[in-house]
């Protein structure tokens, strides 16, 4: 009689199996992996603190402190506002893990929209998580979605108005963090989350701020430094000192009728000086093949090569080397260090000075892994 029952049992128990397997990846997503701050540490915050709306909720996020001591400015680094966006989180890891401040205090909020690295976005095709190489061995991190987990806000009305100035957008750009700012306390939890960060730059009197991104390689703006127009000084001498050491930026001045970006709604509500840093990512693309690991992190393409070959299409891709992620990580770090120094140099009291971030050169012949620290190492512990 059992037997009877057999090919059911066993269908029944791979189901079972299958079923264990992705529940145990789907929690994972919930649980971030660990980063490991530089020595330098002074303390870590949530931003919480800053807006009552966000406690309890899968948006609330840390935000590491580096306070030298010493008199003068306060930088705001971010990365994850969109987590597919890799090498924008991977460079403010970078960043946190070995930033030192000699001058002036720089805050790391290296996963803004923490909710959207819960989840990867629909029908993408993304991978859910990648690994990088360090120097004693491999840390995983996750590819999350370009917006808040659908979990944590939902449903998207059909047309999404912007908050106060009504722009519309598709219902989906609701999740979309930059474009939720100003955001406002009593909004959904995007707009919660937008509400937070600007209070943080209020609160702490940050002077200059950043928020890193990728896009596509057909996008125009693409390798970019986005500013708002009370900063356009502080970026073209930026840009100067970066084409002097061989990178070649472009200088985007922020639209002011496009609202709830960064580059935009910090600098028209906070005093900051907000630059938002955009490279060059083929496994966002549109014409891109399937999105495996290896297309995120070697960014060679195919389809965009041939594309490059036609000339029919204005690309930024690199046909030798495509676009790997040491090369995106390493324009981050370099972009906010020359932004700072730039910063600095129309300043008198309020500079802030760092150490101990690689060039461009050293990440390339390095890699990124190199600079990442773990575990197995003295005074690096998981500070989370």
């Amino acid at each position: 009689m059992i037997r009877k029952y057999i090919p059911q049992l066993i269908i029944l128990a791979v189901i079972a199996v299958a079923g264990t397997i992705a529940s145990i990846e789907f929690l994972e997503m919930h649980h971030p992996e660990p980063l490991y701050p530089s020595e330098n540490l002074t303390e870590i915050v949530m931003l919480s603190n800053y807006s009552e709306g966000l406690k309890g909720t899968n948006a609330d996020t840390e935000i590491f402190v580096f306070d030298s001591g010493k008199p003068g400015g306060t930088a705001l680094v971010c990365g994850g506002a969109h987590p597919n966006e890799c090498a924008a989180y991977l460079a403010t890891v970078l960043i946190l893990e070995n930033i030192k401040v000699t001058k002036g205090r720089v805050f790391v909020l290296p996963r803004l929209n923490k909710s959207a690295f819960t989840c990867t976005d629909p029908m993408e095709g993304f991978p859910q998580f990648y690994n990088i190489e360090t120097r004693n061995g491999t840390r995983m991190f996750r590819l999350g979605s370009r917006v808040t987990n659908p979990l944590d806000q939902w449903p998207d009305p059909l047309v999404f108005s912007h908050y106060p100035s009504n722009q519309q957008l598709s219902g989906f750009e609701t999740r979309n963090i930059n474009r939720a700012y100003p955001g406002r306390e009593d909004g959904n939890l995007t707009e919660r989350l937008g509400h937070a960060v600007l209070q943080l730059i209020n609160e702490e009197n940050i002077d200059i701020s950043f928020d890193l991104h990728e896009s596509s390689p057909e996008v125009p703006i693409v390798n970019v430094i986005v500013y708002h127009e009370k900063n356009e000084e502080i970026a073209m001498g930026a840009v100067l000192g970066l084409e002097m050491q061989g990178q070649n930026y472009s200088p985007e001045l922020s639209p002011d009728n496009f609202h709830g970006l960064s580059h935009r709604e910090w600098g028209d509500y906070t005093n900051t000086a907000p630059f938002l840093l955009e490279t060059s990512n083929p496994s966002m693309g549109r014409i891109r093949e399937a999105t495996t690991v290896e297309l995120v992190l070697e960014g060679k393409s195919k389809f965009y090569q041939k594309a490059k070959e036609t000339k029919a299409l204005r690309i930024a891709y690199n046909e030798e080397r495509g676009e790997p992620i040491d090369h995106r990580v390493a324009r981050h770090v370099i972009g906010v260090n020359e932004l700072i120094f730039s910063y600095n140099m129309l300043q008198e009291e309020r500079t802030i000075e760092i150490e101990n971030l690689p060039d461009y050169m050293e990440i390339m012949e390095n890699g990124t892994g190199y600079y990442l620290h773990d575990p197995m190492e003295p005074n690096h512990e998981n500070k989370q």
